[in-house]
């Protein structure tokens, strides 16, 4: 079996899972076919293994909140003539367990062995912790 990887990406322009949900239902986040889209500069090495049953983890406030499974990766042409990579993912965010982490550039590959669970159904129907004391739990492995 072919192994898959995920990429991580903290949300720019977005402060919640809410927010970034909102955008992705708009026409300009969309691909001619309807489905959210997120256009990065860099174009994964590693395709295979991302379309292998790889997410995207989004990360909102220091916090690992949610991902999206990655259905295609799309070479698009900016108005500036430079190639970039569309990253074509199915609709609707998967929240997961909240994990802490740090500020980084761009995307980066995660390993499915870091990458946080899914959250069970049972926590799907708590009512959200603020970002900050959710980031303070799970910084002490409370979350």
């Amino acid at each position: 079996m072919e192994k898959h990887t995920h990429l991580i990406k903290l949300s720019v322009g977005t402060e919640s899972v809410e927010a970034l949900a909102a955008w992705q239902d708009s026409r300009q986040a969309q691909t001619d076919d309807g489905l959210p889209r997120h256009v990065t500069r860099m174009f994964p090495k590693r395709e295979s293994e991302v379309l292998n049953g790889g997410s995207i983890y989004w990360v909102f406030g220091g916090l690992v909140q949610c991902r999206q499974r990655i259905l295609r990766l799309d070479r698009v042409t900016g108005t500036d003539g430079v190639s970039r990579c569309a990253m074509v993912l199915e609709p609707g965010l998967i929240r997961v367990s909240p994990a802490p982490r740090r500020p980084f550039q761009g995307w980066r590959y995660l390993a499915p062995s870091d990458a946080p669970p899914d959250l069970s159904a049972s926590r799907l129907q708590e009512d959200a912790l603020p970002p900050g004391l959710a980031g303070a739990l799970a910084d002490i492995g409370v979350l």
